[in-house]
């Protein structure tokens, strides 16, 4: 469903991605983890079409992103890290335009938009301003969102991050729940070891633009002799802090931005 073959990406000097190569089999709970800094980010705006390969190949669902991208765009969702939705609108509105802009057919989009706020548990707020909501609400509907054009996979680059325990928990409950019932692929990134070790079927570790390991995380603590995988994942990169890009991260946000306003 997803495969990067020696995907690299060269900023001036600095080689962000080198030489990656993975693949993710469809209905798949991948997770892809690094530090701070590593290329996950990178690895992901090459994948869904927000910047171009310096050498490599991408396929998504069969389709070149590079080459074809509002192709690639309709069979993937995405929730990026930073919040992307509009607070003066209700949750329904929110839902609402996504499906116009996708294409989706008025009454398709109406039932699938009932259906996953039912999910999602988000159906009786439904005429609230998103404004109100928590920051749970919120990473919710934006996933329910995400997954509103019935696209084959979904993105959810640190969807929990800032979230309380129980509604990280909840949220995974309502993602596995769509992985096993829809076969939805999903593609995630996350700094919670517990959280990737309890939902991730496979899991690669990007550390300096380089994949240092793949495979199941009992493959991975394993391998590395480690109880945890925080553990086996601190053995692969190292113990030391890593200061995040942050013209980088500036970057992402800005790329994000410009991808909402190409749906438009």
């Amino acid at each position: 469903m997803i495969s990067a073959h020696n995907l690299t990406k060269i900023f001036g000097e600095l080689k962000a991605v080198n030489d990656v190569t993975f693949s993710v089999a469809q209905g798949e709970i991948f997770a892809f983890l690094g530090p701070n800094g590593a290329g996950k980010t990178t690895t992901i705006k090459m994948l869904t079409t927000l910047l171009k390969p310096t050498s490599g190949k991408v396929e998504i669902d069969g389709v070149d992103p590079t080459v074809r991208q509002n192709e690639a765009r309709t069979r993937f969702g995405i929730v990026f890290q930073d919040p992307s939705l509009d607070g003066e609108l209700t949750a329904w509105e929110n839902m609402d335009i996504h499906g116009a802009l996708y294409k989706v057919p008025r009454h398709v989009r109406h039932e699938r938009t009932e259906a996953l706020l039912k999910l999602f548990e988000l159906w009786e707020r439904r005429d609230d301003p998103v404004k109100q909501f928590s920051g749970g609400m919120k990473r919710r509907l934006e996933i329910a969102r995400g997954l509103l054009h019935t696209p084959k996979i979904i993105f959810l680059d640190e969807p929990t991050l800032g979230l309380d325990p129980q509604t990280r928990n909840q949220l995974w409950t309502h993602v596995k729940t769509l992985n096993q019932n829809e076969g939805v692929t999903v593609f995630l990134t996350t700094h919670y070891m517990e959280e990737a070790d309890r939902v991730a079927q496979r899991i690669a570790i990007i550390d300096h633009g380089r994949i240092v390991a793949q495979g199941t995380p009992q493959d991975l603590k394993k391998q590395n002799e480690a109880e945890t995988l925080e553990e086996a994942f601190l053995k692969l990169t190292g113990s030391s802090i890593r200061d995040e890009d942050a013209s980088a991260a500036d970057r992402m946000r800005n790329m994000a931005r410009i991808w909402q306003g190409n749906r438009r």
